[in-house]
């Protein structure tokens, strides 16, 4: 009987013996497996984070297209609003039936689709690329969806407004060409020989392009008049700065005002090198110009005024430069144009109307 006690023990001791090798091991296990499992929520951590920080948002759907996981908010619904119900019950009818019929080709064929879809947030439309891909279980049989969401709402912004920077620079490539051409035509009419017409045509065509450079760097905003004046008698005012005042406030006239006006002004300093005051030394040339306050708003008007020059003679016939000046400043702008050749000097009036004017400071 002792006997049989003794052996039970030693049995009893063995399999308690071999019972705590394997609680060891499984110990062991469990924290190999807790260990990997912390490894894997540092991951998935890492994985949220950059989630949040970009515009992606990947999330899981049923057959029945029913959310079953997400890695972000969506569509101003956060993560609790979304999972468990359906693309049907969280989009707008028209956002959700192009989405869902994306997705039912998804689940009806197996093979991944990419499509950019605009869905209504907050009251505004943001555009999705969306990259769909079958979810399959361990069999390969597709049990859902996992898709990937990227918000490309600016980037679609940012098309539609390359497009319309497209299509106003072929319309100011348009009007730009039909200026050229018909200055050249101009030019042409009023010059006797090939070397007169390449000097006064390059000239013209440095003062559009002064024009052009103040509106490029304002993004064709429009362009400050006192800049516009000033780039238009540059070269005269490094050597002629004496001779020639300008003043006047602040004020930006649109782009076809500044081209138009920037060729009269080149005309007019063209004229008063030639023949006028800046032809003498004891000439002067006055620009100013000042808000003139009317029925129609705040107009502006520039007074071009020489003195102490040559006498002036009225001319009998007008060249290119009266023209632009009188003819075309009249029909571009509807400004009104006075061109009076006094024997004292040169005086020009021209009134911008309000229409023509950006900013009045």
């Amino acid at each position: 009987m002792k006997r049989m006690v003794r052996n039970m023990s030693g049995a009893q001791e063995a399999e308690l013996a071999r019972l705590e090798d394997e609680y060891r091991q499984l110990q062991e296990q469990v924290n190999a497996q807790a260990w990997e499992l912390n490894l894997l929520r540092a991951r998935f951590a890492r994985y949220e984070t950059a989630l949040r920080g970009s515009q992606v948002t990947v999330y899981t759907q049923d057959r029945d297209l029913r959310y079953t996981s997400i890695s972000n908010p969506m569509l101003g619904r956060a993560i609790e609003d979304i999972l468990g119900r359906t693309d049907g019950e969280i989009l707008s009818p028209d956002a959700g039936t192009a989405m869902i019929s994306v997705k039912r080709e998804v689940l009806a064929s197996g093979e991944a689709k990419r499509a950019e879809v605009p869905l209504e947030d907050a009251s505004e439309i943001r555009w999705h690329d969306l990259h769909i891909e079958p979810l399959r279980n361990e069999t390969g049989d597709v049990v859902g969806l996992t898709c990937a969401s990227v918000d490309v709402t600016e980037r679609k912004e940012g098309e539609a407004h390359l497009r319309l920077l497209l299509r106003e620079l072929t319309h100011r490539s348009k009007n730009l060409l039909a200026v050229i051409q018909a200055m050249a035509r101009q030019t042409a009419r009023h010059t006797g020989s090939v070397e007169t017409f390449l000097t006064q045509f390059g000239a013209r065509l440095q003062a559009l392009a002064a024009s052009h450079d103040l509106l490029i760097r304002e993004s064709w905003y429009g362009a400050s008049l006192g800049e516009l004046v000033r780039s238009q008698l540059g070269g005269y005012l490094d050597g002629l700065a004496t001779q020639i005042s300008i003043e006047g406030p602040a004020i930006a006239i649109k782009p076809e005002a500044a081209q138009n006006l920037g060729l009269a002004l080149h005309e007019l300093a063209v004229n008063a090198a030639k023949f006028g005051a800046l032809s003498a030394p004891t000439g002067r040339v006055a620009i100013t110009w000042n808000r003139l306050e009317n029925v129609d708003g705040n107009a502006v008007e520039l007074d071009w005024r020489e003195k102490l020059g040559p006498k002036v003679r009225t001319r009998r016939r007008k060249g290119f430069g009266s023209m632009v000046i009188e003819r075309n400043l009249a029909r571009a702008l509807d400004a009104k144009v006075d061109l009076e050749f006094d024997p004292d000097g040169l005086h020009c009036h021209i009134v911008i109307p309000a229409n023509q004017i950006l900013v009045l400071r």
